[in-house]
């Protein structure tokens, strides 16, 4: 069993990150998210900068960090 977490939308706690809507718990969980992005509930507050990726710096290289579907 991996890791629990908790929905992102509705709380309730889970493997979510296994999932097929990870990091959700259901597709209709995701599809509420999404429905608070285009409406600005939910927005980002400032562009990112490089200072904001200094303390991820140190962490090793590799081709395989951003592709969550290889674990």
């Amino acid at each position: 069993m991996g890791e629990r977490i908790k929905c992102p939308t509705c709380k309730k706690s889970g493997d979510w990150l296994r999932g097929k809507f990870s990091p959700f718990c259901s597709q209709r969980c995701k599809l509420v998210d999404l429905g608070k992005w285009f409406s600005g509930e939910h927005a980002i507050s400032e562009p990112l900068r490089p200072e904001h990726f200094e303390k991820f710096a140190d962490l090793p290289a590799g081709v395989d960090l951003d592709r969550p579907d290889l674990e």
